[in-house]
């Protein structure tokens, strides 16, 4: 199956969740699809129909982020390129962790993922998930990647980020570990 991205932390996430399944990167000869969408779904779908059009094979795609609060689900869809385009993660968090400073201080966010799987005969379906939490202050651990290392998930009994979990303990959790969960689900009942 097509893992309709380039992204080489998502291929290895998605590949420890999902283990019973042979995914297989975006041939690099393909074009990216432009991401138009107003959400998360429709930016999944995107590129899952691209990917399933491009190669006549099913495809997965994912689309996910974070959502602040007090930004009023900011960056959301953005969240890859918040602080502009060929924004590296640290570029981007700092970015919301002052945006968030600026507008009061809330810390409650969320990560949202939909995975959207659209088959070879064109059938489409969409898994959404979210992972709730807060932002601190400033990022720390090695883990991870985004805005991993500020996000303390309401899921564990401690304080440590994302960035400080296991691999198998952020699967557990976190939001593209859940719709993966649910993908899984429909996969094996078909």
């Amino acid at each position: 199956m097509i893992l309709a991205t380039r992204n080489a932390h998502k291929l290895g996430e998605m590949r420890e969740m999902l283990p019973g399944l042979e995914l297989r990167p975006l041939p690099p000869e393909l074009p990216s699809p432009v991401e138009d969408g107003d959400s998360f779904a429709a930016n999944a779908l995107i590129k899952a129909r691209a990917a399933q059009a491009a190669t006549g094979e099913a495809a997965i795609a994912d689309d996910s982020g974070i959502e602040a609060e007090d930004l009023g689900g900011a960056p959301g869809i953005y969240s890859a390129r918040y602080a502009g385009e060929g924004a590296s993660d640290g570029e981007n968090l700092a970015k919301l962790l002052r945006e968030v400073d600026a507008a009061g201080g809330g810390r409650r966010a969320a990560y949202v993922c939909a995975i959207a799987l659209v088959d070879a005969d064109g059938t489409e379906r969409v898994f959404e998930a979210r992972c709730e939490g807060r932002l601190l202050r400033e990022g720390r651990g090695e883990g991870g990647f985004g805005y991993d290392p500020a996000f303390v998930p309401d899921d564990t009994d401690d304080e440590r980020t994302m960035a400080e979990l296991s691999a198998a303990e952020k699967h557990a959790i976190s939001h593209r570990g859940r719709a993966a969960r649910l993908l899984a689900e429909q996969l094996t009942t078909g």
